[in-house]
Order: structure tokens, then C-alpha cells, then sequence
């Protein structure tokens, strides 16, 4: 029996011996795959160290205490981690390894330059990472301090991964930018996750919660703010994708790499110091995409002086813009809509009820804002087909300190948009409490022959105050007309094919006073016409010929208006104006008659206009042969019975 107990108790110190002698093996393997690890990073010139490192085998619990890298170039990062505890650590294969939970307390990441001079630091207290595979060993660092060539290789790294999730309960980040530049100021993230990490893409990532306080410089004092953002929300996150427009074996990809499906947050609220306060119900971006061919942002940054005291040269600065336009262009977002917001200042609070940009249009929607003269309201703004590609090379083309920029350079807005559009405006008038109500605006223009649109559409449709104080509009405050109503319709198209230019539709509807339309045509309108050069315009326009002209006018009031001030003029009676007047149209029968005997018929028809009121005035001006333009409205000017002599006119009247 004692023999029997002897042997036990040598087999339990054998067998105790060899499980400390094993477990003293598994940690010295583990440490000596750490110290290879960073040798690797030594190996550079860089520094990295770490403390007292601790391996169970039964747990498989893998703690590293105190470590500490630095990068081999000029101190532009440093990272320290208090602690990091892995637990169900095992070797997948030679080089990648898998742990079923990673603890990582007191991380800390300073940053002495981050593109222009900025210093930044992460702290991070405590990182929960479940679920995780990634590399044993990092691949080789960058050898050079490129902006560029850190952020490809830290999207590299990022692209060997997997977790299931990823949270830190907070996040602080303190940045300085110096007086000069952003200013500095802090961040502070709360309920941090990250769902679905997988070789660089992301299921979701959250943030219950953002506030930041900034130090903002400004001439003569600086201003402080101060803001809150609450449900930060990223879905389908994809940094292959800004990978591809690093890589410059990616230049002709023309494809689109979306990096997120969408981005959601809000509420959001600022505050300054001076004053003002802004509210935001909600902010989302959906559908973000970059085409690599065009997205190059390598490009933008080696444009960059090193020296960013000295000022650019105009070449420069348009280079820098055209490379920008490049890349708006390669950026592709589905959809941003930002929700109710309000911006209160001194002066009052402004109100908008959304903003939002898809598929090119630019809308403001439900604005209500205080101004001098009271308040203003409008239903909605919007910008057609906005280009913020085209609108950088237009500001480009303007870069020249000390010269007037061409006509061809200011007509290049056109290119930045199709099309402008204005609804339900309610705006205060002069300092009578009376208003400007607008129901549309709207201007679209297309087609462009070089830099001139050849295809336009005018819509107007408003309600104004008459101004007893402007001289020329005393004759309608004299007529109790204290509003004049607008309603413009006006359109123009070019067509190469057959060289025609059309002025229709064109009515103009004045309310309670008239209301007039006009079909304008012209033949023979060559492409050379459509250009900035007075000269070359003028010699191409010798080539148009004029077409057929009709005018319609209908009276609501703009008869009796007319002869109302012609009474007041010779201190006559209404009905002595009237006659005077119809005397006067008729005198110049005969004239016109021995010129052109289709004119006698369109005086008499003027002079009945003018006799019986609300009646409709109709013309018709038909060519009788090749009329040209210029010849045209120059006799006009000079000699109008003998240029009406070159047409035949249809005239009417009825109510």
C-alpha cells in the first residue's frame, strides 16, 4: 500500500512537472512568436517593446503587458497598449492565428502629422473584440513617411481580418491644427460597435453617441463650439474600396466600388460662444461609391508644397482645381437628405425643413428665415443637374489674379448646372407691409453649342406690390392697382438640322391688365451665331432670315389704363383721350396702306382695339421672300413702314 501511495504521488509529481514543463514551453513559444512579431517592426528602424507576457494552456489565455511601437522615420505615430488579454488563443496555420476574445485596455494612438500640420490622439480604454482571425505576423511596414503609403498599408492590414464584433464603450480624440489653421478642440465617442468584420468590410458600425467642444480662431478672438451626435449608424462599409483608388495598378478601373450603403445620424446640435445654436433632426448618405480611374486622391496630395507657408501660383492653383474636379468626378453618392433644421442667431431663428441631393438635383426645401424687413418664407430651392465637377474647372478657368475673366469664362457656368428652380416665395416689400409672392421660378436651359445654351425655358408666376414712390409705376397706383400679378412663359430652341430658331412658347399674363403671346421664328440661324465673340456673332448673324411672326393681345384693363394717363396728360376727359387717340391711329392709315395694303387693315384693327375694350388684338406677319435679320431690324429702327412692306399681315379682333 505505501509502495502503491509512493507511486502516486511521484506520478502526480511527474505529471505536475511536465504540465508546468509544458506550460512553461507554450509560453515560451508564445513569446518568442511576440518577439518575432516585433523584430519585424525593429527591423525597420522603428522601436517596439512590451512587458511581462503570461500564457495559460488550460484557457489558452494569452496577456501581454506594456507595449509600446514606434515608427522608423520621424515620430509621425505612436502606439501604446496598457494590457492585452487574449483568451482561446490558437495557431490556425503557419501564419494566421485565431482567439475567441481579445481585451485590449489603456490603447492609446498619438499622431504627430496627419496631412497638413496636425497633431491628433485616440485614447481608448477599453476594446472587446470577439471572434477574431487575423495574420501572426504584419506584413513589412512602408519604408517611406507618405501619407499615402501608411493609409494602403493600413487598409492591407485591415483587409486580413475577421471578427464578429468590436466595442469600445468610448473613444476620445484630441486634435490640434494650430492657431492658424482648424484650431484644436476634443471628440468623445460612447457605445462604439462594429458588427461583422471581414476581410475589410463591415456588416454595421454604431455610435450612440458624439460630443466635441472646439476651439475655433478667429480675427481678434476665438470662438468656441461645443455639439452633440447621437445615433451614428454606417451599413456595409467596404474599405477594399478606397483601397482601389490607392493602388496604381488601378488607374483605368472606370468601374464604381461602393464603400458604403449607407450612413445615418442624428440628432445633431451645435453651439457657439457667438451666439449661434443649430438643431438637425437627422443627416443620411446612401449609396457612396469612387471610381478608382478618376478618384485618386495620391494625386491631389502630390500636388501639395511642402512648404504650405508659400502661396501657389495661379498654374498651380488650377491644377490643383482641375485635379480636383477629377475627383468629384470619380464620387458618386445615390442620395443625401438632411432633416429639419434651425439655426438660431441674435437676430432670430431660421427654419429649414430639409435639404436634400439626388440624382443631381440640389433642393432646399421649407425655409423660413428672418430679415431686416421681416420674414421670409419659401417652399423650395432647387439646383437642376448640379456638377461640383464642372463648377471646380469653372472656378479654375478663373484664377487669374488681376484679369477680367473672358465672356467664354463667365458663360462656363452654364456647364455647372441645367436649371434653376424657385417655388412659394413669401418675401417682404420695400417698408410698406405689403410682399413679394412668388408661386414659380423656373429657368432651365440645354443643348450647348460651346459655352451658350440653345435651348432655354423662362416660367414666371408671382404676385407684386405696385410702388407709389417709382414714377413709372404711377400709373397703376393711380388706377387703385396696388398689386400687378406676373405670369411668364417663355421658351427658345435652336435645331441644328434644319437651322431654325423658335421663340414659343412666349405669353406673358399681367393679371387684371393684358395679357400677350408671341410664336417668333427665324430660318437659316447657322452654329457660328452661338458664341461669346461680338464679331464672329454679328457676321454669322448676317445669315438669318426672319420667319413668320405671330402676336396676340388681349386686354384686361390696359386700355382704359393707357387712355386713363393720356387723360391726365392733356387734362381731357376719358372719352376726349379715347377719340384722340383712335384719331391719331387712324391718321396713320393712308401712310401705311400705300406701302403695304394688308397695313391699312392691321390700322383699322388697332384703332377698334383701342375703341371697344376687352377685345383681343391678333397679328400675323408672314415673309414674301428672303427677309434678313439685320437688314430687317434695322429698317426697323429707320424706316418701319417699308420693313412691314415685306410681309403679308393677317390682322384680327373679337372679344
Amino acid at each position: 500500500m505505501k509502495r502503491i501511495l509512493i507511486g502516486l504521488i511521484a506520478a502526480a509529481v511527474l505529471a505536475a512537472g511536465g504540465w508546468f514543463g509544458f506550460n512553461l514551453y507554450a509560453k515560451h513559444r508564445a513569446t518568442a512568436e511576440i518577439e518575432a512579431a516585433f523584430d519585424q517592426i525593429r527591423a525597420g528602424g522603428g522601436k517596439a517593446s512590451y512587458g511581462k507576457v503570461t500564457f495559460d494552456v488550460m484557457s489558452r489565455t494569452l496577456t501581454i503587458e506594456d507595449i509600446a511601437v514606434e515608427p522608423a522615420q520621424q515620430p509621425q505615430a505612436r502606439v501604446r497598449i496598457a494590457n492585452l488579454k487574449g483568451t482561446g488563443v490558437r495557431q490556425v496555420d503557419e501564419t494566421r492565428f485565431s482567439a475567441d476574445n481579445i481585451e485590449l485596455a489603456g490603447l492609446d494612438v498619438t499622431l504627430e502629422q496627419v496631412g497638413p500640420p496636425v497633431k491628433a490622439a485616440y485614447k481608448i480604454p477599453q476594446v472587446t473584440i470577439r471572434d477574431y482571425s487575423g495574420p501572426i505576423r504584419a506584413q513589412s511596414a512602408p519604408t517611406s513617411s507618405s501619407l499615402i503609403d501608411i493609409c494602403r498599408f493600413v487598409l492591407d492590414q485591415y483587409a486580413t481580418v475577421t471578427a464578429s464584433s468590436v466595442v469600445a464603450p468610448t473613444l476620445t480624440v484630441s486634435f490640434d491644427a494650430g492657431s492658424n489653421a482648424g484650431g484644436s478642440g476634443d471628440i468623445v465617442y460612447s457605445g462604439l460597435a462594429i458588427q461583422k468584420l471581414a476581410r475589410g468590410k463591415v456588416d454595421a458600425m454604431k455610435a450612440d453617441r458624439a460630443t466635441f467642444t472646439i476651439n475655433v480662431p478667429q480675427p481678434g478672438k476665438q470662438d468656441k463650439v461645443t455639439g452633440e451626435l447621437s445615433n451614428l449608424v454606417v451599413n456595409d462599409f467596404d474599405a477594399t474600396a478606397i483601397a482601389a483608388t490607392l493602388d496604381p495598378q488601378k488607374t483605368n478601373d472606370d468601374s464604381y466600388h461602393r464603400i458604403y450603403r449607407q450612413i445615418a445620424a442624428g440628432p445633431y446640435v451645435l453651439t457657439s460662444a457667438q451666439g449661434v445654436r443649430i438643431e438637425v433632426d437627422g443627416v443620411t448618405f446612401d449609396e457612396i461609391a469612387v471610381q478608382p480611374s478618376k478618384f485618386r486622391p495620391a494625386e491631389i496630395l502630390a500636388l501639395m508644397p511642402a512648404d504650405r507657408s508659400v502661396l501657389p501660383t495661379p498654374a498651380q492653383s488650377r491644377e490643383v482645381m482641375e485635379k480636383l474636379a477629377g475627383l468629384y468626378e470619380g464620387l458618386r453618392v445615390g442620395k443625401i437628405e438632411v432633416g429639419r433644421t434651425s439655426m438660431g442667431t441674435p437676430q432670430g431663428t431660421a427654419r429649414i425643413n430639409a435639404v436634400r441631393y439626388q440624382q443631381g438635383e440640389f433642393a432646399i426645401e421649407g425655409l423660413d428665415a428672418p430679415s431686416p424687413k421681416g420674414q421670409f418664407k419659401m417652399d423650395r430651392f432647387a439646383l437642376k443637374s448640379f456638377s461640383a465637377a464642372n463648377l471646380m474647372r469653372w472656378a479654375a478657368g478663373l484664377t487669374n489674379p488681376g484679369q477680367t475673366p473672358s465672356p467664354d469664362q463667365m458663360l462656363g457656368l452654364f456647364r455647372v448646372l441645367e436649371g434653376a428652380e424657385i417655388k412659394g416665395v413669401v418675401s417682404p416689400y420695400g417698408n410698406a407691409k405689403q410682399s413679394v409672392t412668388i408661386d414659380t421660378i423656373s429657368l432651365n436651359w440645354g443643348q450647348l453649342v460651346g459655352p451658350i445654351p440653345s435651348k432655354a425655358n423662362l416660367v414666371v408666376k408671382m404676385v407684386a406690390p405696385t410702388d407709389p414712390a417709382n414714377p413709372a409705376q404711377m400709373p397703376l397706383t393711380m388706377a387703385g392697382i396696388d398689386k400687378l400679378a406676373i405670369d411668364l412663359d417663355l421658351g427658345a430652341a435652336w435645331t441644328e438640322s434644319s437651322g431654325s430658331f423658335a421663340l414659343a412658347p412666349a405669353t406673358i399674363d399681367l393679371g387684371n391688365l393684358a395679357k400677350a403671346q408671341a410664336r417668333v421664328a427665324l430660318a437659316n440661324v447657322p452654329r457660328g451665331v452661338f458664341t461669346s465673340d461680338p464679331a464672329q456673332a454679328m457676321a454669322e448673324a448676317g445669315k438669318i432670315e426672319a420667319g413668320t411672326v405671330e402676336l396676340s393681345l388681349h386686354d384686361n384693363g390696359v386700355v382704359d389704363l393707357a387712355i386713363a394717363q393720356f387723360a391726365r396728360m392733356q387734362n381731357v376727359g376719358r372719352d376726349a383721350a379715347r377719340q384722340a387717340i383712335i384719331d391719331g391711329i387712324k391718321a396713320q392709315r393712308e401712310q401705311f396702306a400705300d406701302a403695304n395694303p394688308d397695313a391699312g387693315a392691321a390700322v383699322d384693327a388697332i384703332a377698334s382695339f383701342v375703341e371697344t375694350p376687352g377685345q383681343t388684338l391678333a397679328l400675323k406677319l408672314t415673309p414674301l421672300g428672303k427677309v434678313p435679320l439685320v437688314q430687317l431690324m434695322d429698317l426697323l429702327n429707320t424706316e418701319p413702314i417699308i420693313a412691314l412692306a415685306q410681309f403679308r399681315i393677317e390682322t384680327s379682333t373679337g372679344l
